[in-house]
């Protein structure tokens, strides 16, 4: 208990990092508030819970009560998720879009520039497929075109304010932006569960309550496993000698990991989970429509987590195929005079590193797979549904990746000023450092 009160104080003895977790909580504190200010001409009171079932439910979680309350953040930061792969989906298949990416600091600038764009675009539709699918007409006080025109303005809005947020928090704050507004939706809908499976529970089912955390222990450091996991590749420098001194000749090794992608495909998978329930809620008339919306609006259905399963195998390869490159690190260490051993240096070495990749990624991705569906067999086994979604999946993958990634990032400004670690042995290990290697 000394050393954590020691490390609490040498966090905050450090003006950058102290400046920035207070930058980030504040930011926080702004989406919390602006979470519960509710759109205008709707009366809350009337709402009931047509939006807290099933994969409404789901998204209410992520965005911590926002969609259930009709606020001005209701859509959150989806429509940006889902801007965001669209794009990067073009920058694979479309050259224009390939050119622009290798352009350097104003590629960057021009393609965000077309995210936001994007985004305000797709949550225009969003919008109203929210309004007409999830919002009683009971509720609303003043219907008509003016009423759903100026709400689909003001739910963009919020979708674009929510953007600023995580971006200033991925600058001036401690953490990636996007997730953490994530992660701290989620986390502002644990307690109310929790609550709610003890007093389902009862003083009869204590014994499986205890059972069912003690199952949720293990299954978070599974998580915490597969997040951490890694491949090391042992890499040799040759030895070089100037004047009468030798340097060089050193052992190390490229630090793969499993899971390179990180909560990504899990947040990419879920934002496009949740679009063929609005569609479905525009056209709720049809058969078309009542038959999507059967099938996907349950997250515990086996429909549901099939195909959520098969988004988050298909989007782990492409993630880690963008973030990273095996061309680049074979160039990195031939530059530096590395070489893996028995491996010939460049074009041998990256197609090495690619078959070393493809065979962790595999695997890393099924076990992803089935952390996501964890849920549904929690639901099986007897867990409420609002508790059950903490029992793994995506609430649980994007919570765990997140806070590594923070703490890794607090552990280096640290160890930047000399001061002790976050642990006695070992390190924080985060997304972050498959960029370093």
């Amino acid at each position: 208990m000394k050393k954590f009160f020691k490390t609490i104080q040498n966090i905050f003895s450090i003006e950058d990092l102290r400046i920035r977790i207070l930058n980030t909580l504040g930011f926080l504190i702004v989406f919390r508030l602006g979470s519960f200010i509710v759109l205008p001409g709707i009366d809350p009171d009337k709402l009931g819970d047509a939006s807290t079932g099933g994969i409404f439910g789901l998204l209410d979680t992520f965005l911590g009560g926002s969609f259930s309350r009709a606020s001005i953040f209701a859509l959150g930061i989806m429509p940006y998720i889902s801007a965001s792969i669209v794009i990067q989906l073009l920058t694979v298949a479309v050259p224009y879009f390939q050119k622009m990416q290798k352009e350097g600091e104003s590629g960057r600038k021009r393609l965000t520039q077309i995210t936001r764009v994007l985004t305000i675009v797709i949550t225009a539709f969003q919008a109203w497929g929210y309004l007409s699918a999830t919002i009683p007409d009971e509720a609303i006080l003043y219907s008509g075109i003016f009423f759903h025109v100026s709400s689909v303005i003001i739910l963009a809005s919020g979708t674009m304010f929510c953007m600023w947020l995580g971006e200033k928090i991925t600058d001036k704050g401690i953490g990636n932006g996007i997730s953490m507004l994530i992660m701290i939706g989620i986390i502002s809908r644990l307690p109310s569960s929790l609550i709610a499976e003890m007093t389902t529970r009862g003083m009869s089912g204590a014994l499986a309550f205890v059972l069912e955390i003690v199952a949720l222990f293990f299954v978070v450091m599974a998580v915490v496993a597969l997040t951490q996991a890694t491949r090391r590749i042992p890499i040799q420098y040759a030895k070089q000698v100037v004047g009468n001194k030798m340097y060089g000749g050193k052992r190390d090794y490229i630090p793969l990991k499993v899971n390179a992608s990180g909560v990504m495909p899990i947040i990419f998978a879920q934002a496009l989970m949740f679009i063929p329930p609005l569609i479905a809620g525009i056209w709720r008339e049809s058969e078309v429509g009542n038959y999507i919306g059967s099938t996907f609006s349950n997250p515990f259905s086996w429909q549901y987590n099939l195909l959520f399963a098969i988004l988050i195998l298909l989007f782990t390869f492409f993630y880690t195929a963008i973030t990273v490159n095996p061309n680049d690190i074979a160039d990195n260490l031939k530059r530096n005079g590395g070489f893996i051993p028995g491996i010939k240096p460049g074009k041998q070495t990256s197609e090495f590193i690619d078959q070393v990749l493809t065979k962790i990624t595999l695997p890393g991705s099924i076990f992803l797979a089935i952390v996501a569906i964890l849920p549904a067999f929690a639901q099986l086994a007897g867990v409420t549904s609002s508790f059950a979604q903490f029992y793994g999946g995506t609430s649980l993958l994007i919570m765990v990746g997140v806070i590594l990634d923070t703490l890794q990032q607090i552990e280096s400004y640290l160890l930047m000023r000399h001061y002790e670690g976050m642990m006695k042995s070992g390190k924080v290990k985060g997304r972050s450092q498959i960029a370093a290697a």
